[in-house]
């Protein structure tokens, strides 16, 4: 328990804390696990997933604890931009490299979204990425969009979107009330 209280005080001068806090409250909800300090302990201590997030977001003070436990090996965040909200679903296997990530962002394992050599992904809000699934080059993906298992995306997918197969295709679109 010792370390749990050393790393949630490393966290307590850090830049980063509230947006760790929204991540982790989003982990909870998501798996019905508690809000709390032993819920927080519990998480970090369970899923190289989510300590791969709290490093991400910790920046050069993540080596005040990474070298004691590590995060997830063979998953790569290359994204300076990542909304609060970030879950990592397995993560094995997994590349983002993206321009820009937005809030409340899922994603699964054996995900790639890379680089053409020129240009990154742009991502909205309220996006899940599903196992398998790729996005490649500048394309733009809009809000409150699911890219099914297995999908292959090289063009823009607009808001309010699931998109599957290889090519992408839009198999459902979802209007969403807004308030006037």
């Amino acid at each position: 328990m010792p370390i749990f209280l050393l790393y949630y005080y490393a966290l307590a001068g850090a830049k980063a804390k509230n947006i760790i806090s929204v991540d982790f409250r989003r982990f909870c909800d998501w798996q019905g696990r508690p809000y709390s300090m032993m819920g927080f302990c519990k998480l970090f201590a369970q899923l190289n997933e989510f300590r791969t997030i709290c490093y991400k977001r910790l920046g050069a003070r993540r080596l005040l604890i990474s070298w004691l436990w590590k995060g997830q090996t063979n998953l790569s965040l290359a994204c300076n931009d990542i909304g609060p909200g970030l879950i990592i679903q397995h993560g094995y296997s997994t590349v983002v490299v993206a321009e820009h990530i937005g809030k409340n962002f899922h994603v699964n394992q054996c995900v790639n979204i890379v680089w053409n050599q020129t240009e990154q992904p742009w991502i909205g809000d309220n996006v899940t990425v599903c196992c398998g699934a790729i996005i490649v080059g500048g394309v733009h993906i809009g809000n409150n969009v699911t890219i099914g298992a297995g999908a292959v995306v090289v063009k823009d997918v607009p808001d309010n979107c699931v998109v599957v197969g290889n090519p992408m295709k839009i198999i459902k679109k979802q209007i969403y009330a807004t308030q006037g």
